[in-house]
């Protein structure tokens, strides 16, 4: 072995508990970089292999009723490679075990004669029979959220008649990768799900024989989808079409592609923290190391040592502490990932999915993390090099030692000697002090973000919940209706309270943007909707005009006072020029809404309604949802508190999985900056801290000068910590928006207060580990030593 190995692996040894911590500080950036882009790439592959060989439909349309002729013109559009039509309707359902009224989308099965767009992947059971009434097949999510079995029957108010639907296979479908309803925040699998039906029997239960009310269309490679969306819409107008859409806009696909979107952002921010902690970890301990070896970087030197020699075997231990880090990252970022995989499985529907380690990868974590050693030690390294041999032979010029501002205003006598001793070393170190104390607030900061995620949820369900939405349910009736059909809902058990609503497809365009959403006509005086503005103050609709969602505002670049073109697609589909009136906070969806009344005058029609809020006693909840499960007028039901609780159960175990993640990266970050920062020092002040001793210090006063500098750089950039946290929190707010939802910016108080108490007890562990070694501190040997 030659003697620089020898020496670096000497060194090694004596420093090894600093080595490790900013291993693990690198391990942990390179870990959280392997598992989000490996779940990444494990997302991409699983979509795109489903997508291409269950030939996902490219576009998709709904309308009011069309004969099975027209499917003819839409073949003939160019650009159009396979056309499906079908039957689509959502039901209410009566589930056993189920309280709450259930809602499910039947979807009317291909015809033999037909190519298969979004095919079914059979997961057990077999396929409905044709000449066998009610049979269904149904989605995979919703059998197993209900425990359901082969052969057991779900009830069904179909068309405004009860049939009772036998299950005799399970499937799962490219169009419902994740079952979710449009309006709602999140997928509720045991209240909804997809069941398909044999084409023959759902034109008999819907009076549909020869027509159809959906279509979904495949594309030609190449084809230019505006150009194919614009001549299906002429075709299908007449029959009452509210627009073609495309992938990236149907529910399902979306919500997919923004998963992914945040899962890039993830794995770009939080392995650039640990990166950047870890180069200046390693900046500052090799730039302390090698100030301690300028003796024997000149006779190294003397002895005919090249700098090339010299500042290789520096650099490489830097390498070698980065190599560690890297190799225990990636294992226990496959580890992770894989375990994120999982549940991502149950989460979104993929007839099969392979978590596998990609070495491309691996590669690119290796690059980055190598990378950023060299970086952290370039500068402690070209110090090395530049140092002349007859001047490393000198010591270096002592420090300057000056009163500090407390002793300069004459309050000497209020400061002990070891205040005063530990302000001083502070004061004349003030750049080593400040980069110590940023980087023990990058540990706090990624504390605060990790409590960040439960906050924000927690104020977006009281916020959109409770403040906002005060309604118990919502239903939506089959067509649109006469207002006299409130008083009907109000005579149902335990409604104590009905706000109705219309509810009007359209499209909002504004200069060379467009959006298609929904307006929701409202009553000017209600309480189970309310809107609210940016301070949660409840806001009024105008008289006249729109009031848009902040987002959708966003989107469409208009403000108060602007004018809208609103296409409405559905009735006449009249287009009209409306002023926008008001925006309002909102942080789920893209809505526009208006006075009921109004709507209803822009759509030239009667005074007529789509649904309505409902206030329930809660002792009547029973009697109320067995009602609502046999009302034929309804066509589904929306339980708040069920949604709530969903919402609960969905988020909790992610949520728990990642802020477990973030608190341990937290702690390895907080342990190895206050351990490497107190080592350091406990190295450069080993000899003044043995002078201290001989001449009558005690264990405890010696200590006490130490760690008391610790205490104080943890203090001071608990504060700081705490602002970092904040802009990285409102980074990820940024960097997750997507159209869905939004993330609200909200950290509790008790979120900042963990991230204070987990810092200050990594700070006390490093603290007792470098006591004990100072309690062993070799007096005889340390005073040997030459400064």
């Amino acid at each position: 072995m030659r003697t620089l190995n020898k020496k670096l692996v000497r060194e090694f040894r004596d420093t090894k508990a600093q080595s490790l911590a900013i291993a693990l500080v690198i391990g942990s950036g390179v870990a959280v970089f392997v598992m989000s882009v490996n779940t990444l790439g494990f997302l991409h592959e699983s979509r795109g292999a489903y997508y291409d060989r269950y030939r996902f439909a490219h576009l998709f349309a709904s309308l009011s009723r069309a004969p099975e002729p027209v499917r003819e013109r839409i073949t003939e559009i160019a650009g159009i490679a396979a056309v499906q039509t079908r039957i689509v309707s959502d039901v209410t359902l009566d589930v056993v075990g189920l309280d709450e009224p259930a809602v499910g989308r039947l979807v009317s099965l291909p015809r033999d004669d037909l190519p298969s767009l979004n095919a079914i992947h059979l997961k057990r059971g077999r396929m409905p029979e044709p000449d066998r009434p009610g049979e269904v097949l149904v989605s995979d999510a919703f059998f197993e959220s209900n425990g359901l079995a082969i052969g057991d029957h779900v009830d069904a108010v179909i068309n405004g008649r009860s049939q009772s639907l036998r299950i005799v296979g399970v499937g799962l479908s490219p169009e419902y990768v994740i079952q979710m309803r449009g309006g709602d925040l999140l997928p509720d699998d045991r209240r909804f799900g997809i069941f398909w039906m044999p084409h023959r029997q759902m034109e008999a239960a819907f009076d549909m024989d020869g027509a159809f009310n959906n279509v979904t269309v495949l594309l030609l490679r190449g084809a230019d989808q505006e150009e194919v969306i614009d001549r299906l819409d002429a075709v299908l107008k007449p029959y009452g079409a509210v627009g073609a859409i495309g992938r990236d806009q149907h529910i399902s696909s979306k919500f997919l592609a923004d998963e992914i979107k945040q899962l890039r952002a993830t794995g770009l921010v939080a392995p650039a923290i640990f990166m950047a902690v870890a180069a200046f970890l390693l900046n500052i301990v090799l730039s302390r190391r090698i100030g301690t070896h300028r003796v024997i970087i000149a006779t190294m030197k003397a002895f005919g040592y090249s700098n090339i020699e010299i500042g290789w075997h520096y650099m490489k231990s830097s390498l070698i502490v980065a190599a560690v880090g890297t190799v225990g990252g990636v294992i226990a970022g496959q580890w992770m990932g894989s375990g994120l995989a999982e549940l991502y499985l149950e989460f979104y529907r993929f007839p099969s999915a392979v978590y596998y380690a990609d070495w491309r990868v691996i590669l690119v974590a290796v690059v980055i993390s190598m990378s950023a050693a060299m970086i952290g030690s370039i500068r402690a390294v070209s110090s090395a090099v530049s140092l002349q041999p007859a001047e490393a032979m000198q010591p270096a010029a002592p420090m300057v030692y000056r009163r500090t501002v407390l002793e300069m205003l004459g309050l000497t006598a209020l400061i002990p000697v070891a205040g005063r001793m530990i302000l001083r070393g502070l004061q004349r170190r003030p750049v080593h002090a400040v980069l110590s104390s940023l980087g023990i607030a990058f540990s706090v900061a990624v504390m605060v973000l990790s409590g960040f995620g439960g906050d924000a949820i927690e104020y977006l369900i009281e916020f959109q919940f409770s403040t906002a939405q005060r309604h118990d349910a919502q239903v939506i009736f089959n067509e649109v209706t006469s207002p006299a059909a409130r008083h009907d809902l109000k005579n149902l058990p335990g409604v104590t309270r009905v706000e109705p609503f219309r509810a009007v497809a359209v499209n909002l365009r504004h200069e060379h943007r467009d959006y298609r959403t929904g307006i929701l006509g409202l009553d000017y005086e209600r309480d189970l909707y309310r809107l609210l503005n940016t301070e949660s103050k409840p806001v009024r609709l105008p008289a006249a005009g729109l009031v848009l969602v902040d987002k959708l505002a966003d989107l469409l670049k208009v403000k108060p006072g602007d004018e809208l073109t609103v296409e409405v697609l559905e009735g006449e589909e009249p287009v009209r020029r409306v002023m926008v009136a008001g925006i309002v906070s909102e942080y789920s969806g893209t809505n526009a809404y208006m006075e009921r009344t109004q709507l209803n005058a822009l759509m030239r029609e009667t005074d007529v309604i789509s649904g309505a809020f409902l206030a329930v006693d809660s002792n009547h909840q029973q009697e109320l949802y067995y009602q609502l499960k046999r009302t034929p007028q309804i066509a589904s039901v929306s339980i708040k508190s069920a949604t709530i609780q969903q919402f609960r159960d969905t988020i909790a175990e992610n949520q728990l999985t990642m802020q477990s993640f973030t608190i341990f990266f937290a702690g390895v970050i907080a342990i190895g900056v206050v351990y490497n920062t107190a080592r350091i020092s406990l190295d450069e002040r080993s000899r003044e801290l043995a002078t201290l001793r001989v001449i009558g210090f005690t264990r405890g006063e010696v200590s006490a000068i130490l760690l008391g500098e610790l205490a104080i750089l943890t203090l001071a950039a608990i504060p700081v910590g705490w602002a970092i946290g904040y802009g990285f929190s409102y980074a990820m707010v940024t960097g997750f928006e997507t159209e869905l939802y939004r993330i609200p910016l909200v950290i509790r108080p008790s979120s900042y207060a963990r991230a204070a108490i987990v810092t200050s007890v990594a700070a006390m562990i490093s603290g007792f580990l470098v006591r004990r070694r100072l309690d062993h501190l070799d007096l005889v040997e340390v005073l040997k030593s030459r400064e």
